[in-house]
């Protein structure tokens, strides 16, 4: 019997393309290595030609895509000597911070907005022992005060402007590659606070460099903390697409939104931290940013459930929601590969599932017959 080698985190496993040493105390769950699950059920049912996957982020440790982002952060923390991290959020990052500092030994401190965050994210931030301080405002508020608080406390900030968190998340762009043997035309991503639409061209640029050269104008983001192999898919990046929703959509508006709503609490950001980068990267990708309305975004969320077995949470089916219009219209041919990014998973957010399942159990005698004849009476 032939045994394999036990997977670790991703930072073991891209260490070449990491700003980590060799004596570096890896701060690890396991994250990264998600499933890139090909769609067979739902281009059939709009009736289009497109070899479509979704990056199931949902499976990481903590149930999104920011265990990507926190692994590199926390590790680079406590490499540093902090004995404490801190970070705003709309509930995935809290879940996220706190699990990793679980697991290093340091304090969390997580800035939520008080009523807008999913029963989900708000019960892991709590079961992880965070300190968990609710504000009177948004996510946008919450920034601003972590960043104000981060430049006289000794605790480390560890949301996206974090450029460690960056690193981490470029890696699910590697993953993708490796999966497909190639880049896709087109990679679509939720947008709120924009890092990891920044993040996955970075990755994408790193793998097309034939150098050790940056590459990309956007990539300078990292701060110098890029390591660059060279060689690899040279020339081949994708078209990079965000949707946000609709009320929460500053990329649409060429503007800050002040009070963002959207059922999405996940992107309802109005502020995004990365906003000059993502920009940077809608131009060089020859991408764009698009908006899909709640009712479209919770519609993809069932479509999703029901055709093809995932179960994302409601800013994730974003990326679904916007690429299928897309596709429809034209917008992204017909014999494109498509990837979209699934952020976080649907057990996020159980009470917007609930609302929208369409129907109630059946509640019938604990008798045979009785449950014969249901489901007889509910075959499809």
């Amino acid at each position: 019997m032939a045994f394999g080698h036990r997977y670790t985190g991703l930072i073991e496993r891209y260490r070449d393309r990491l700003p980590v040493h060799d004596d570096t105390r890896i701060i690890s769950l396991g994250e990264g290595n998600t499933p890139l699950i090909r769609l067979n059920n739902v281009p059939r049912h709009i009736g289009r030609d497109v070899e479509l996957y979704v990056k199931f982020e949902g499976l990481n440790p903590t149930g999104s895509f920011k265990d990507r982002g926190m692994t590199m952060a926390v590790t680079k923390a406590v490499e540093e000597g902090s004995k404490a991290i801190i970070c705003a959020s709309t509930g995935n990052t809290s879940a996220s911070a706190a699990a990793y500092a679980a697991r290093a030994g340091i304090t969390a401190f997580v800035v939520i907005p008080d009523g807008k965050i999913a029963m989900g994210k708000l019960a892991q931030a709590m079961m992880h022992g965070s300190v968990v301080i609710q504000i009177e405002g948004n996510f946008d508020d919450g920034m601003r005060l972590v960043k104000q608080v981060a430049e006289s406390a000794p605790a480390t900030l560890v949301n996206s402007v974090n450029p460690f968190r960056l690193q981490g998340q470029k890696t699910a762009a590697f993953e993708i590659v490796e999966e497909l043997g190639r880049a896709p035309d087109y990679h679509c991503l939720p947008v709120g606070n924009a890092g990891n639409i920044t993040a996955h061209w970075i990755g994408y640029c790193e793998l097309s460099a034939s150098s050790g050269e940056h590459v990309t104008e956007a990539c300078t983001f990292c701060k110098g903390h890029c390591r660059f192999a060279g060689g690899g898919v040279a020339g081949q990046r994708p078209t990079m697409v965000g949707y946000q929703a609709s009320g929460s959509a500053p990329f649409l508006r060429g503007a800050m939104v002040d009070n963002p709503e959207t059922v999405a609490t996940a992107i309802r950001i109005g502020h995004p931290q990365s906003w000059n980068v993502a920009w940077k990267v809608q131009q060089e990708s020859g991408g764009w940013f698009d908006e899909c309305t709640d009712q479209e975004i919770l519609a993809a969320q069932k479509l999703l459930t029901e055709k093809e077995g995932v179960f994302c949470e409601p800013a994730s089916a974003a990326s679904v929601a916007g690429a299928l219009r897309d596709i429809r219209t034209g917008r992204i041919p017909e014999g494109s590969s498509v990837v979209c990014t699934l952020t976080g998973h649907g057990l996020k957010d159980p009470d917007t599932a609930i609302s929208q399942a369409g129907s109630a159990p059946l509640k019938v005698a604990a008798e045979l017959d009785a449950v014969t004849r249901t489901i007889l009476d509910n075959m499809g």
